[in-house]
C-alpha cells in the first residue's frame, strides 16, 4: 500500500524559510516523479514543484525560492522554501506517479498524480 506523509510545516514570519519533507512508503522501487502542490481555501491546488528523472520545473510562483529535492537512499522528497511570503500561506501536498509510469513535462498538473499525501499546513505571517 502506498503512503505519503509530509512533515515539516509550521507558522513563520515573512522572509523566514522553512523545508518539507515528504516521506514515502509501499513502492517496489523507488519513485522516479514526484511533486509538490499547494492549495489554500477557495483556490484550486497549484502544482509548484516536481522532480522526475534529476530533472527539476517550477511554477513562475516559486522560481528561484523554492528547491525541490530527493533523498537518494531512501526516496524522501524535500521542499526548502526560502523568504517565505503570506502569498505562501497553504497546505502543502506531495505527490508522486508509480515507478515505470515516467514523468511528465509541461505545467505541473494534479492529474498527473495518482498518488497524495495528507498535507501540511505552512502559515506565514507577521
Amino acid at each position: 500500500q502506498v503512503r505519503l506523509v509530509e512533515s515539516g510545516g509550521g507558522s513563520v514570519q515573512p522572509g523566514e524559510s522553512l523545508r518539507l519533507s515528504c516521506a514515502q512508503s509501499g513502492y517496489t522501487y523507488r519513485p522516479y516523479c514526484m511533486a509538490w502542490f499547494r492549495q489554500s481555501p477557495g483556490e484550486e491546488r497549484e502544482g509548484i514543484a516536481r522532480l522526475g528523472g534529476g530533472k527539476t520545473s517550477y511554477a513562475d510562483s516559486v522560481k528561484g525560492r523554492f528547491t525541490v529535492s530527493q533523498d537518494a537512499a531512501s526516496g524522501t522528497l524535500f521542499l526548502q522554501m526560502n523568504n517565505l511570503s503570506p502569498e505562501d500561506t497553504a497546505t502543502y501536498f506531495c505527490a508522486s506517479r508509480s515507478p515505470g509510469t515516467g514523468c511528465p513535462g509541461g505545467p505541473i498538473l494534479a492529474s498527473q498524480f495518482p498518488d497524495w499525501g495528507q498535507g501540511t499546513q505552512v502559515t506565514v505571517s507577521s
